[in-house]
């Protein structure tokens, strides 16, 4: 069986994380929780994948972190906020998702 192209992963889940960040600031843990949470337990985020991704979307100016103090366990945590470019780069994504999910439904029958 071929493996999933990578790029489209890696694409996959950074629109993930930036939409998850569109609603609020998030630390990595939490972020990983919503989207399975939103997904019904379907996709898991493996903290390998994700706080890669984290750092790479920082990178690129996508999102900005800050440490702040959690009042219940009182250690601090890296909180990630979505920036002005990355708003523009999720609707890119998510224009790009669109185009190539009505491109396989002509393809896939019943997708």
């Amino acid at each position: 069986m071929a493996r999933p192209n990578s790029d489209l992963l890696r694409g996959t889940l950074d629109m993930l994380v930036l939409q998850i960040l569109s609603e609020a600031p998030c630390h990595g843990y939490a972020i990983g929780q919503q989207i399975q949470h939103l997904t019904d337990d379907r996709l898991r985020i493996e903290q390998g994948s994700l706080y890669p991704a984290l750092y790479r979307l920082e990178r690129h100016g996508w999102v900005k972190s800050k440490w702040q103090k959690n009042s219940a366990s009182k250690r601090r945590t890296k909180v990630y906020q979505l920036t002005r470019k990355g708003r523009e780069r999720l609707e890119a994504n998510i224009e790009n998702w669109q185009r190539f999910v009505d491109s396989v439904s002509h393809v896939v029958p019943g997708s």
